[in-house]
């Protein structure tokens, strides 16, 4: 695994991370009763962002080291993974069982 495919796998990891804990704890408008006139009651008045971007980047590196060290410890190579899907190169025969 070069540098740039591991950047990329940190990004996809991250991204799909954060959007799971992007709506955690959200206080809408609505919930605190607070709604400002010509805005959603939806609309979020607590987010959290800062906190919730934190706890994303320590869990993202996390998932992210178990992905590379599966990776580069040839425990799962995409040959197997071709394999277990069945799209796999045919298994070359010795020509006896005809």
């Amino acid at each position: 695994m070069g540098p740039v495919s591991a950047l990329v796998l940190f990004a996809i990891v991250w991204f799909m991370l954060f959007l799971i804990i992007l709506p955690i704890r959200v206080q809408t408008q609505g919930d605190l009763k607070d709604i400002v006139p010509g805005t959603h009651a939806g609309a979020p008045e607590h987010h959290h962002l800062k906190k919730k971007a934190l706890w994303c980047t320590g869990l993202s590196l996390v998932i992210w080291g178990a992905f590379v060290a599966i990776i580069l410890s040839g425990a799962i190579t995409v040959d197997k993974l071709e394999n277990w899907v069945g799209r796999g190169a045919p298994v070359a025969s010795s020509g006896t069982n005809e």
